[in-house]
């Protein structure tokens, strides 16, 4: 399988970037942000028992080195490399692809000025 940022310019497959536009959208009125990554349920039986549950499109950005997983406080959580981050950045220059009204915490955090678009200089 050629490597995602081969096809497209993006270091994100399309499911990658379904799961990160999913856990970086607003929830409970609030929005995430890049410092508490995404949270991880954990095995509760069986061989894994006690080990995050990697949903197979962040198993890629495990592989590649674009996330890393770190004990949570109730369990773990994917937090971005600075491989991932600026991944992000550069799926953030698309407007397409990370909207600024639907996530304008994350393009501000990417280092986006108000969410509208523009780099920061």
């Amino acid at each position: 399988m050629p490597h995602p940022s081969a096809a497209g310019g993006s270091a994100f497959t399309s499911k990658e970037r379904d799961l990160i536009r999913w856990e970086m959208g607003q929830r409970f009125g609030q929005y995430p942000g890049l410092v508490d990554g995404i949270y991880l349920r954990a095995w509760h039986s069986g061989p894994q028992k006690g080990q995050p549950k990697v949903p197979l499109a962040m198993q890629g950005m495990l592989d590649r080195r674009l996330v890393e997983i770190v004990p949570d406080r109730i369990g773990f959580k994917a937090v971005f490399t600075e491989a991932g981050i600026q991944a992000l950045r550069e799926m953030a220059q698309d407007r397409r692809a990370l909207d600024p009204a639907r996530y304008p915490r994350l393009r501000a955090e990417l280092g986006f000025d108000d969410g509208a678009g523009a780099a920061v200089e």
